[in-house]
């Protein structure tokens, strides 16, 4: 374990603040607060009583150790927080219930691959035989080389091949519960051959397509047009032909998806019913089943709404476990069969607050100005009309204003294109302009505007330059229009006097954030503080624990960042428990099958070509060929 961190803390802010805005109280899961310095605070879940600690006195203790932003931050207690939860709320409402079952949930191994967050869940989850669950031959590979308790359980989903399905009833030699699910008749047949080649019993589920569809944005991973799993007919000529080759009694799992980021929680109870009813069906088969899989659907309240919206959920885990078990009381009592174990591949509600992704903002381009300019007698009238606004500027004439300063610009810019007005006229006009926003932005701030106005002054937001790539490290963000709650670090004790979206240093249009979760809603814009010289300004993205890291692409070459795992302690310090170091340009390069010393080489020639023939001094060769190496070993990320 690296030494500990000494980060201050202090206590809690009141309830109201200029820090309400961003409703962390709303969406932060009470795993985040604002401190009386107006520093994120970030609290230990496990010890409620333990004081928050700054985060951004973390970032600060994790850059002396040469840990630089960006990073993306694992805190291994808000991991334990959400293993404990999810199986603590099934022992409760199985108890509450009189149900006879057991519970043994999995993680989905696709989510977050990473190999200290898999350890971590594996460690956290001994107390209660949490498992895994394996969809690729790779993920298999990972499953089964983790020390996991006896009656834990690996379940393999997805397409499996001949090797797959040997290593996997292999396991079983080894101890592990290894449950093979088969998605289709053809599939069985791999199985059979590998049980007649191996001679090792398997153990066997078969996955079940549900006709109930799920509402939200995951919706197509529900119902019977899903792509995984068999309709009515496939499986019962898998029960046949499992009775048939004597394999019967090896079926002991269902496996049937809800579906993924479930946002109503009737759809969780519609979907269990509908999955008991195959239990009871496959049972009167003659299949001997344990276990009820009911995969993955928990959501995350990424929002704070608490209602069933794309990123919302109307539910809780309390809530989420309780229909579950008792909809599988009542299907399983009616038809007088044992309670089965109950299995969840809850993967997105485990490690989604485990992380956050944490940058500063390098620059702002800003769409309003401090100082006036004034027109010259030279210029064209429009210049001077612009220039007047200013002489009836007042809080009832805001939408006037804006519309005729609008008006005056663009005649400005036609004119400009037939050669009218010439780029100094421009360049006053366009200072003017950007003045009159700046006093009508103010002006705003305190009236009671229509929401036109708002929506035209959002168009007219600042654009914050931050040092991330969106596509590496939010690759949902930009994909599938994720929303993840974003807000500044410090200085929420002050208004802040700006709104801004969020631009990364990627070469790309797309690279940009520009939806926000806020305490009364979504806004185009965030309110953000200016920027004061040498003082960095600290943005923080949450939850994007789930899928984030895998899923990150290498567009402009951007590469992973720094990744620092830190434990919050009970004295209100944390302990750095890992470090990760973020790619260089030298890995970058490899990943796109270019070899860095062949760089080095090539380039090494150019230089000897240059000196040869007298364009290159012998000590601009030195510098160069250094400054060449300085940057290709270097961070992909701004320093």
């Amino acid at each position: 374990m690296s030494p500990s961190g000494n980060s201050g803390t202090t206590t809690d802010t009141k309830l109201d603040g200029p820090h309400t805005i961003y409703g962390f109280e709303r969406w932060g899961h009470d795993l985040l607060t604002v401190l009386e310095n107006g520093d994120v605070g970030l609290r230990n879940p496990l010890k409620p009583d333990t004081p928050p600690i700054s985060l951004p006195s973390i970032i600060r203790d994790l850059d002396q150790r040469g840990i630089h932003a960006p990073m993306l931050l694992r805190v291994s207690s808000f991991l334990e927080n959400e293993i404990r939860g999810i199986n603590q709320s099934f022992a409760a409402a199985m108890e509450d219930a009189g149900y006879r079952g057991k519970y043994r949930g999995v993680f989905p191994i696709k989510v977050n691959q990473q190999a200290q967050v898999i350890r971590q869940i594996v460690d956290f989850g001994r107390p209660y035989s949490f498992g895994l669950e394996a969809g690729s031959k790779p993920e298999l590979v990972i499953a089964l080389a983790q020390s996991l308790e006896n009656d834990a359980l690996v379940v393999c989903n997805g397409v499996k091949d001949l090797k797959f399905i040997k290593l996997a009833i292999l396991s079983r030699k080894l101890g592990f519960n290894t449950a093979i699910v088969l998605e289709s008749p053809k599939e069985l047949e791999l199985v059979i051959k590998a049980y007649e080649e191996l001679g090792v019993e398997p153990l066997l589920g078969v996955r079940v397509k549900l006709f109930n569809r799920i509402g939200g944005d995951w919706a197509e991973s529900s119902g019977d047009r899903s792509t995984f799993g068999m309709n009515t007919d496939q499986l019962m000529s898998v029960i046949d032909r499992l009775r048939e080759v004597g394999l019967l009694h090896c079926l002991k799992f269902q496996h049937s998806h809800l579906g993924s980021q479930i946002p109503d929680v009737n759809d969780v109870r519609r979907a269990v019913v509908e999955a008991c009813r195959y239990f009871v069906e496959l049972t009167k088969e003659g299949a001997p089943l344990t276990h009820l899989d009911l995969g993955g659907g928990l959501g995350v309240d990424y929002t704070g709404e608490k209602r069933a919206s794309k990123s919302s959920i109307n539910y809780s885990v309390m809530e989420y476990c309780e229909n579950v078990v008792e909809a599988v009381r009542y299907a399983m009592d009616g038809a007088g069969l044992e309670h089965p174990t109950l299995t969840t591949e809850s993967g997105r509600a485990i490690v989604a607050t485990s992380s956050m992704l944490i940058f500063n903002v390098l620059e702002a381009t800003l769409y309003d100005r401090v100082t006036n300019s004034a027109a010259e007698s030279t210029d064209h009238h429009y210049v001077n009309d612009m220039a007047v606004i200013e002489t009836y500027l007042e809080p009832r004439r805001l939408q006037e204003c804006i519309n005729d300063a609008s008006f005056y610009r663009n005649e400005l810019r036609n004119l400009f294109m037939r050669n009218a007005v010439d780029l100094r006229q421009m360049a006053r006009a366009e200072r003017i302009y950007l003045y009159l926003m700046s006093r009508i932005k103010l002006m705003a701030q305190e009236a009671d505007n229509s929401p036109e106005i708002d929506e035209q002054l959002d168009a007219l937001a600042d654009i914050y330059h931050c040092n991330f790539s969106l596509f590496q490290s939010l690759p949902d963000v930009w994909a599938i229009d994720q929303i993840h709650p974003i807000a500044p670090l410090q200085k929420l004790n002050e208004e802040p006097n700006r709104r801004a979206i969020l631009s990364d240093i990627t070469c790309d249009s797309d690279g940009k954030i520009d939806e926000f979760i806020l305490a009364d809603g979504l806004s185009p814009a965030l309110p953000v503080h200016d920027l004061t010289e040498g003082e960095p300004y600290y943005l923080g993205v949450f939850f994007v624990g789930a899928y984030q890291e895998t899923l990150g692409d290498l567009h402009n070459l951007f590469g992973d960042t720094n990744v620092a795992t830190i434990e919050l302690r009970e004295d209100g310090h944390f302990d750095l428990l890992q470090e990760v170091e973020g790619d260089t340009i030298a890995q970058v390069l490899s990943y796109v099958e270019f070899d860095p010393k062949d760089c080095v080489d090539d380039f090494r020639k150019l230089l000897d070509r240059a000196t040869s023939q007298n364009r290159l001094k012998t000590s601009e060769r030195k510098l160069l060929i250094a400054t060449y190496r300085e940057a290709i070993n270097s961070y992909t990320y701004f320093e």
